[in-house]
């Protein structure tokens, strides 16, 4: 029986039970009850049981049924400001592809990093070109956009004194389709739009905890485990990969590479757009309090350029957007992200929340240091088997919970979690990037598993110590 049947059987199997026994002294007949829709939605999304978005419905479906909160309320739940935030951030990703902004970026990147140098060199270019895209677009976009670029390199350097046993999967050729994809999951932990997981961190954690983190804020973190984390990557996957023993031609990669396109008029405008956003985004915390209350948002900054988008023409005769383009938008991470606010909402209301605060109490009596690491280093193992999106909506909630029990500063133990859903590199199908690598042919699994393993290691450290450091100094 494969994981995704057992999954489908063992979460309405695991709900039934619980709404059949008598819950926990202490804990409310509702809150058990919420307890058993935690471990139904958990099996399915770690699983894949039924798609993603399905799963989200079921609060809708629960928790009206189960007296908890009416259909009204429960339907409310679904949406946060955090939604528009990552709607208009795709509408600003769909143009940036559109019009081959995000080519332009990599070339030039690469053009400037790996001018010079040997392989490993070029492997960075292409690592720094894959991160600084996720953080527009997704980690798996930028990875479907990159590697084309990379097999273009490999092929137009590969050198004849290479064996055809040996250019398959060693040296650059297996490191450079493995760096892009982690340099796409790293990178897209540079800002709140970078991947859904940190939309949904955000946004939980606002429900459940009443903490919010701006787009600045969480860009001061990000950035920063961003900037450490890629020439780190770059470092291991040389190692593994023993990139410096085998040869490659530098001089006809360029050249494989090289492009003389002029910049279209498309290119001119969307440029300006996206600074503007950027810069909106930024400065959010200091022009929010010249508006009225709750007006001035990240979410209403990304919506205010996705409309500018439909509105500013591209030169051709059409705007630089339009809606048969934004339809592409990743409308089924909505819905799902609003079935996490809906399932956290639930906990709250029945007191599930509060309860299992209660019960992590225990761990007051370790050092928060520990409490911070331990938590990192549960996160990073499960989302190596589950989807990211899926382990950021089942663990940030208990997260929450405990940072509230605790008394702790939502940050030291939210934030490394938050990151932490996005750090697994190990599988080939633990990410979308890893899968599109693994794709090329060019990857042994071991190579793969050894560089993810050392890499999530190094990650636990990583991040902890860099968000403690920058909240201790902010």
């Amino acid at each position: 029986m494969t994981a995704r049947r057992i999954g489908l059987l063992l979460g309405p199997l695991a709900f039934a039970l619980v709404a059949c026994t008598v819950p926990p002294a202490g804990m409310p007949q509702g809150a058990w009850l919420i307890a058993g829709l935690v471990v139904w939605m958990a099996a399915w999304w770690m699983t894949e049981a039924v798609p993603l978005t399905v799963t989200a419905l079921l609060p809708f479906l629960v928790i009206p049924l189960g007296g908890i909160s009416n259909a009204e309320q429960t339907a409310s739940s679904y949406y946060s400001p955090i939604l528009f935030l990552i709607l208009g951030g795709a509408f600003l990703a769909l143009a940036i592809e559109r019009t081959g902004l995000h080519r332009r970026l990599s070339l030039a990147i690469l053009r400037l990093v790996g001018a010079q140098g040997g392989a490993w060199r070029l492997l960075f270019a292409f690592m720094i070109a894959s991160a600084l895209l996720s953080m527009l677009i997704s980690n798996t976009s930028t990875a479907l956009i990159m590697m084309p670029m990379a097999l273009a390199v490999l092929d137009g350097g590969s050198t004849p004194a290479a064996s055809e046993a040996d250019m398959p999967t060693e040296g650059l050729s297996g490191a450079l389709p493995m760096g892009i994809a982690f340099a796409a999951s790293i990178g897209g932990l540079g800002t709140i739009v970078g991947s859904p997981t940190n939309a949904i961190a955000v946004g939980l954690m606002e429900s459940m905890a009443g903490f919010r983190i701006s787009f600045a804020q969480w860009s001061l973190f990000g950035l920063a485990i961003v900037a450490l984390a890629i020439p780190l990557a770059a470092v291991i996957i040389a190692r593994v990969q023993n990139v410096s023993q085998h040869p490659f031609d530098l001089a006809a990669a360029r050249a494989a590479i090289a492009s003389h396109t002029a910049w279209s008029s498309a290119e001119k405008r969307l440029v300006p757009v996206a600074l503007v956003t950027f810069i909106g985004w930024m400065t959010q915390p200091l022009v929010a309090p010249l508006l009225p209350a709750g007006a001035w948002t990240d979410g209403t900054i990304a919506i205010l350029a996705g409309v500018a988008l439909f509105l500013i023409p591209d030169g051709t005769g059409r705007s630089l957007l339009i809606w048969r383009e934004a339809e592409r938008a990743p409308w089924s991470i909505i819905m799902m992200f609003g079935g996490g606010l809906a399932l956290a909402q639930g906990m709250q209301v029945s007191g599930l929340a509060e309860w299992l605060g209660g019960a992590l109490l225990p761990l007051q009596d370790f050092p928060l240091i520990v409490v911070a690491l331990a938590l990192t280093a549960m996160v990073i193992i499960i989302t190596e088997f589950a989807s990211n999106v899926a382990t950021a909506s089942g663990i940030i909630p208990v997260v929450a919970a405990l940072t509230v029990a605790l008394g702790a500063d939502p940050i030291l133990l939210a934030m490394p979690a938050a990151l932490a859903a996005s750090w697994g590199f190990m599988l080939p199908a633990g990410t979308g990037p890893n899968a599109i690598a693994w794709a090329t042919g060019r990857i042994r699994i071991e190579r793969m598993v050894s560089a993810g393993a050392v890499l999530d290691l190094a990650g636990v450290v990583l991040i902890v110590t860099v968000v403690w450091i920058i909240a201790a100094l902010t």
